[in-house]
């Protein structure tokens, strides 16, 4: 049994590709772990979920890259997010947002279920996301999300993946990098390639002492 990397784009795991010489292609496998692109969101990884996932894997780790609502977190800062929320899932009313868990519908959040127990897990810190469709970058809907789910990390997928291992009873992890601070869109003062170099240094570190 293997792992499966699970990750929005190519991109964000360039430094792996790289060093493991992987092929081009959105499903790659190999002898010790399979690497998944499943293209941004949650409907684009739910597909590639459904497609992929088995019982054949002992892990599904999700790595990418987010946003963060914590300024204490420098840019580029690895993070475990264990829990993670899907943000938009619910009815307004009014003024007010009702989850899918107060409709009676389901659940809006769900937690990261693993049994790896490494050194380097042990120096991320663990915190909580959330994932949406549309990234925060106004003033008035940053702070009502802030408000309502205090959260400390922003992905467009993260939600999905857990939700779909929890159905499928397999364990998963999500680490990401912390490329920007959740504000009004500035990219010039966001750290991507930091982001992503971190992140696939960690990445390749784990996948070598796993």
């Amino acid at each position: 049994m293997k792992t499966l990397i699970v990750a929005a784009t190519r991109a964000e795991l360039s430094g792996l590709c790289s060093h493991f010489e992987l092929p081009e292609g959105n499903f790659i496998e190999t002898p010790a772990f399979d690497l998944l692109i499943t293209g941004v969101g949650m409907t684009a990884t739910a597909y590639a979920l459904g497609k992929h996932l088995s019982a054949s894997y002992s892990l599904v780790l999700n790595l990418g890259i987010a946003g963060c609502y914590e300024w204490k977190y420098p840019l580029g800062s690895i993070l475990n997010i264990t829990s993670d929320t899907f943000a938009e899932l619910g009815a307004e009313d009014k003024d007010e947002f009702l989850p899918i868990d107060s409709l009676g519908f389901g659940r809006s959040r769900y937690e990261a279920q693993h049994a790896v127990s490494m050194p380097m897990l042990a120096t991320l810190p663990c915190v909580s996301g959330i994932t949406v469709n549309k990234v925060h970058g106004n003033k008035l809907s940053i702070k009502a999300i802030e408000k309502r789910l205090q959260p400390t990390t922003e992905s467009m997928e993260g939600a999905a993946v857990f939700y779909a291992c929890e159905h499928s009873d397999l364990p998963c992890l999500q680490i990401r990098s912390i490329s920007n601070y959740v504000e009004e869109r500035n990219r010039e003062s966001w750290k991507i390639g930091l982001a992503i170099k971190n992140l696939n240094d960690w990445a390749i570190d784990f996948l070598t002492n796993h």
